[in-house]
């Protein structure tokens, strides 16, 4: 089989940390790149909480690392969200540091290097705000043509928001890019809340890593398992679920492998940058003969037995 060759960028904060671990053990893909954008986090800290987990999975190949944008393209930052991920973005939990530095190049001039000398080869999974992107867009926006596919993480069409009654919070941390990269014409697929909160992980999965993981994996197991007790607290208390979160970014980067573990449709949408309350919103043109936006795949329902079950067989 013919393994997936994906950049992933990431603002690596708890679920983005799954994520990675997540491709670094998968059988059928080679990173070959981590990019890092401000948002959970700063972009900075991003970066070493990435070289950190590489350092963590030894994957046995070198991955780049670039940092990226520090602020969205037009406004001012709201802040990290530490509250969910905690102050160092990964629930508190002190992993060893890396030896490994980061590039010289910028996240963007790296996407758009790799894009121009893999033409239909790279997949770009983007975990975080779509600020890195859309500069890459802007450096050459021929890029539409030589990335392979774009997986977004991030919006939401039918479910309310988590950043605001109705904008997702990837998307919202910086609206502008989202609505420059999905009416680009680039090959986009959205994994947003419509799916990523269906498909959850919880304590009694742990506790089967615990058990059954494999020898190799324990370091990992150990780090998900400190990690997912900041994010099950927090998600206890904003969403009301008891040991649980959902597995957003890891979802994302799954589809990206294996796009059958969704069902999506095509859709024609923009994002809403100027409303006071709607800010961040993907609009969807849902009427039958739609006019308003471009047409981007949208994932509208997963298998989710089978997505969480893809997601922990890579450690067991």
């Amino acid at each position: 089989m013919s393994k997936t060759r994906i950049i992933i960028d990431v603002d690596t904060g708890i679920d983005d940390a799954l994520a990675i671990l997540y491709a670094l053990r998968a059988p059928n893909v080679i990173v070959e790149g981590i990019t890092t954008v401000f948002g959970n986090i700063d972009v900075d800290k991003a970066a070493d909480n990435s070289l950190r987990l590489i350092e963590l999975a030894k994957p046995g190949y070198e991955i780049p690392v670039a940092i990226g944008a520090s602020k969205a393209l037009v406004r001012e930052s709201s802040g990290f969200a530490t509250h969910v991920h905690g102050e160092n973005g990964i629930g508190n939990v002190e992993i060893a540091p890396s030896s490994q530095r980061p590039i010289s190049e910028t996240a963007s001039e790296f996407i758009v290097r790799m894009a121009n000398e893999n033409p239909g080869e790279i997949v770009l999974v983007t975990l975080a705000h779509l600020t890195n992107l859309s500069m890459a867009l802007d450096m050459d926006p021929g890029i539409k043509n030589t990335l392979k596919k774009v997986v977004v993480m991030g919006g939401t069409i039918f479910n309310p928001g988590n950043r605001t009654p109705v904008a997702e919070a990837n998307i919202a941390g910086d609206p502008e890019a989202a609505d420059h990269v999905f009416t680009s014409g680039l090959p986009v697929m959205m994994v947003g809340l419509d799916v990523t909160l269906k498909t959850r992980i919880t304590q009694e999965h742990i506790d089967l890593l615990n058990r059954f993981g494999r020898e190799e994996n324990k370091a990992i197991i150990s780090f998900m398992e400190q990690s997912l007790t900041h994010y099950f607290n927090f998600y206890r208390e904003a969403n009301f679920l008891i040991n649980s979160a959902p597995l957003h970014d890891p979802l994302a980067l799954m589809v990206a492998l294996q796009p059958d573990l969704v069902t999506y449709k095509e859709m024609n949408v923009r994002v809403e940058h100027k409303g006071e309350f709607t800010s961040g919103m993907v609009v969807a043109d849902l009427r039958a003969q739609p006019k308003v936006g471009k047409p981007i795949q949208v994932a509208v329902d997963v298998d989710v037995e089978r997505a969480v079950g893809t997601f922990l067989s890579v450690f067991m």
